[in-house]
């Protein structure tokens, strides 16, 4: 059954709402990655921040006091009018929520928690549950007041992808009539150390599929759809997922957990390789990452597909970034890209010899498919975990 994107919302380093995000995203511009203003490891690293002051939470119960809920809130609140008319029309208890977080509110506990190690006692401003996974999809539930199914995945960098897919099994099992799904994840200490520690970040903003490429960058976003089986230009038309389980942190070499993902959601949308008018690469810029990808990506498109990775714009959103790349192919797809542009490839232009060929985008290039258009958004994360979403124009 086809799941329909009738609305979307977002928030990232290229700006908020989806009009400053397509204008940016299709000019490749990456000066929203700025320096951190603290040093890791010694180091100045660029990150994908949001800046500006965002929705105040000083209405919010103090469990839901985080930035990371303040960031969806800016995505949700884009989509308000939506969403407000989807709960009339289906009633509270069958709308539900999905969200896809791997660092939920875990900043402001860690600061708590430094303030108890300092001082003997937590703040005021400390509770348990902002670290709490299922913490957006509370958040959301309890803020709209809706009584169905609410629910978090985190399953690292794949989550917001897999939440998508969540919500469309929700649409597809007749539990639900909308679905508020997507993800956010806020810039924190940990996620930032924790990849320096594994000699995973770049002093420099990322640089993909290069021989020059020497790691991520990080980055924090909030992305939200308005997914129902109701008629809209834009639909999930179908995904796959595998869970190959090389390593607890690097990919299959071979690429084979990749492989299964793609060729799994071509199969669900009923479309072949040479179908697909765009892929976004999950284009992570680290060695093990890009060389996996690359090959996984020759083996499913041999004649090439047009492709970019996004994250020198925005940094690696983490748990956010399935669902935030999915919306790029959405507003590829969408009224706010007029000249049909794809999303470019922004690097040092520097081929790598040892991967295989990629047709990556350059900037200002159109999308050449005729009639139905459909984009692909890969996302692979820890534990050999693999998403691979179709987006497209709807179905006649």
């Amino acid at each position: 059954m086809t799941a329909y994107l009738n609305a979307l919302g977002l928030i990232c380093a290229l700006g908020r709402g989806k009009a400053e995000v397509a204008r940016r995203l299709l000019a490749g511009d990456s000066s929203g990655m700025q320096p951190h203003p603290q040093m890791i490891a010694g180091r100045r690293l660029p990150v994908g921040a949001v800046t500006g002051e965002l929705p105040s939470l000083a209405d919010a119960p103090l469990q839901h006091a985080t930035r990371n809920n303040q960031l969806l809130l800016a995505a949700l609140n884009e989509i308000e009018c939506e969403v407000d008319e989807a709960i009339s029309r289906f009633g509270p208890s069958r709308v539900g929520v999905v969200m896809g977080t791997s660092t939920s509110g875990i900043q402001e506990a860690t600061q708590g928690i430094a303030r108890l190690v300092r001082d003997g006692q937590l703040p005021s401003s400390y509770h348990y549950t902002h670290q709490e996974l299922c913490a957006p999809a509370s958040f959301i539930s309890e803020r709209l007041q809706l009584s169905g199914p609410s629910y978090a995945v985190s399953t690292a960098c794949t989550s917001s992808a897999r939440a998508l897919l969540s919500a469309k099994r929700l649409l597809d099992a007749g539990v639900c009539d909308a679905v508020i799904c997507g993800g956010v994840d806020s810039l924190c200490d940990l996620t930032l150390r924790g990849f320096s520690s594994l000699e995973a970040t770049s002093a420099h903003v990322c640089n993909p599929f290069s021989v020059n490429r020497d790691g991520i960058n990080i980055g924090e976003a909030a992305a939200v759809f308005l997914m129902t089986r109701e008629r809209a230009p834009i639909a999930l038309l179908g995904g796959g997922a595998s869970s190959d389980a090389h390593h607890i942190s690097a990919p299959d070499p071979q690429g084979l957990g990749a492989i299964e993902s793609m060729g799994k959601a071509l199969r669900s949308a009923a479309v072949l390789a040479e179908q697909i008018s765009y892929l976004n690469l999950h284009g992570t810029a680290t060695r093990h990452n890009d060389a996996m990808e690359s090959l996984a990506v020759a083996a499913v498109f041999p004649a090439g597909v047009p492709c970019s990775s996004t994250k020198p714009l925005t940094g690696h959103t983490l748990g956010a970034a399935g669902a935030l790349e999915a919306a790029f192919c959405w507003l590829a797809l969408s009224d706010h890209n007029p000249a049909q542009q794809l999303p470019p490839h922004r690097w040092d232009g520097e081929q790598d010899a040892d991967l295989p060929w990629l047709n990556l985008v350059a900037a200002g290039t159109q999308a050449t498919a005729a009639g139905q258009r459909r984009t692909m958004s890969n996302s692979f994360a820890f534990g050999g975990n693999n998403i691979s979403l179709i987006l497209g124009d709807a179905h006649d």
